[in-house]
């Protein structure tokens, strides 16, 4: 599901529901959570986000600010349209992992489908936990 925005005429996404319920997923699951743990962390119910990870609840600013802030991710990771104008630059931020980044630049790479980005971005994630000796491995 995606939230849309007109402008001029054109509508672009706002929110990626399905990305934003595979990152609150990937990080749960990494931290060996439940949805209820989750549900206290982050005062959002367990009902909500199981619909968000699950791409049938569209989330309100509210809890996508708090999602954001347990993601440790920026507002703008989570909102904002995918596709970015040619030359614009891809805004990471310190607190983000490596293999975060590194997603945030294949899916902003024109030359590839979503789907593409994604496969690359899980299979970078995959090789840079393998690889990545476990006191460095910020990948959670």
């Amino acid at each position: 599901m995606v939230i849309r925005s007109s402008t001029e005429g054109q509508e672009e996404p706002l929110i990626n529901v399905a990305e934003l319920g595979k990152y609150i997923k990937r990080k749960r699951q990494g931290e060996r959570l439940s949805l209820r743990a989750v549900a206290r962390q982050t005062q959002v119910s367990a009902s909500t986000l199981s619909r968000i990870e699950n791409s049938t609840g569209t989330p309100d600013a509210p809890t996508l600010a708090r999602l954001a802030k347990w993601l440790n991710v920026p507002f703008e990771r989570v909102v904002g349209a995918p596709h970015r104008q040619e030359g614009e630059p891809v805004v990471y931020y310190p607190q983000e992992s490596t293999p975060d980044i590194v997603e945030a630049h294949l899916r902003a790479d024109r030359n590839l489908t979503p789907e593409t980005a994604r496969a690359l971005a899980e299979l970078f994630r995959v090789a840079y936990k393998q690889f990545s000796p476990p006191s460095r491995n910020q990948d959670g």
